[in-house]
């Protein structure tokens, strides 16, 4: 059986089940569905995740070439107008997923990339060297957090000569906090912390260090770095930081679905975090080098495995097509064991990468 065979299967399943959402979810966005019987929990604005529903659309509209499809996913993107103007460095995750998969022909898409773009771009600190975690969700707003960090790299890089080197430098800073001199799977540095102008940057316990999604968010945003040498700098430095994440973190071995804190491994899985370090080493795996194919060989392995053993079959009363297992917040028990909107994404992208309908370089 070759990857198209059972890819494009597991794939249609998750697109399928993307069109019964929605039907049932309407104008609001879905967070997290219940794994018994798949309702889902939405929001209104979308929340942080609200990009990954509408990438999920267009991944849909893509797999089926339906016009109404794409009229769907246009009207989703359409939604998260608002957020380009907010403070918040998760416009990283929210524009470039929800517009990437759009393809460059739908202008309207693109036209919203843009706008955010120079939007992140205006919000960028010249003395922490990053764009701020911001006070959109509340809290303090001068934040370094790791998953202020993807998307947020290909979305400034495409603003052109200062976007790139905004873009560098904003994972640059990130990754002066996050690699620290333990391994990624145990005592690595903290993946959030504060910055003060008189005291300057202190670590925050939340989230803790085990987090296994911080450690996905962070191969993701080097992967997209080094797929990227036209237009940012430095890329010598990133290609030295995914060789110690590779090296020293169980992104090659290990567990292929690990669990949420990693310092709980009889905790939940996040079958989630699975789903972004599979699409990471996919993109790893086009960037020439010596560990290329066994980037390759463990993203197959991976979504292998979450169409396996975590993928609704339809059966148990519940719907088909639910990347089960997915871990929203561990640490205050919310949504454990769950389909969560971005796993779905994540594994539905890494799906039509294999079976060769999506440009992965390019999303």
């Amino acid at each position: 059986m070759t990857p198209g065979d059972w890819a494009g299967r597991a794939l249609a399943a998750v697109l399928d089940r993307a069109g019964v959402t929605a039907a049932e979810v309407g104008t609001r966005f879905p967070l997290y569905a219940d794994p018994g019987d798949g309702t889902w929990r939405t929001t209104g604005r979308g929340s942080w995740a609200g990009g990954f529903w509408a990438g999920l659309l267009w991944l849909r509209a893509r797999h089926t070439g339906d016009g109404a499809d794409r009229r769907a996913a246009a009207a989703c993107t359409a939604r998260l107008a608002p957020w380009a103007d907010a403070d918040t460095a998760t416009r990283g995750l929210i524009f470039w997923y929800g517009t990437a998969p759009a393809g460059p022909d739908d202008t309207g898409a693109a036209d919203l990339r843009d706008r955010a773009a120079r939007a992140c771009l205006a919000a960028y600190e010249p003395g922490p060297g990053m764009v701020p975690w911001g006070g959109a969700f509340g809290g303090p707003r001068m934040l370094a957090r790791v998953d202020g960090v993807p998307g947020m790299v290909p979305l400034l890089a495409g603003a052109g000569p200062e976007g790139a080197a905004v873009a560098a430098a904003h994972l640059h800073r990130h990754l002066d906090f996050c690699l620290g001199e333990g391994p990624l799977r145990g005592e690595w540095t903290h993946p959030a912390w504060s910055f003060d102008s008189a005291t300057g940057w202190e670590p925050r316990a939340d989230p803790p260090p085990d987090w296994s999604r911080g450690h996905a968010w962070l191969l993701l945003a080097v992967a997209d770095a080094l797929l990227r040498p036209e237009a940012l700098a430095g890329q010598e430095w990133f290609a030295a930081a995914a060789e110690q994440m590779l090296s020293e973190g169980e992104f090659l071995t290990g567990p292929l679905v690990v669990p949420a804190g990693t310092a709980r491994p009889d905790g939940p899985l996040d079958t989630s975090a699975a789903a972004i370090a599979a699409v990471a080493l996919l993109k790893l795996a086009r960037v020439p080098g010596p560990r290329a194919a066994a980037c390759a060989d463990r993203a197959v392995a991976i979504l292998r495995r979450l169409t396996g053993s975590h993928l609704s079959d339809g059966s148990g009363g519940r719907p088909r097509g639910m990347l089960l297992d997915g871990c929203y917040d561990a640490g205050r028990g919310l949504a454990p064991r769950h389909e969560l909107i971005w796993g779905d994404f994540f594994l539905a992208l890494g799906l039509a990468s294999l079976a060769g309908t999506v440009d992965i370089t390019r999303v």
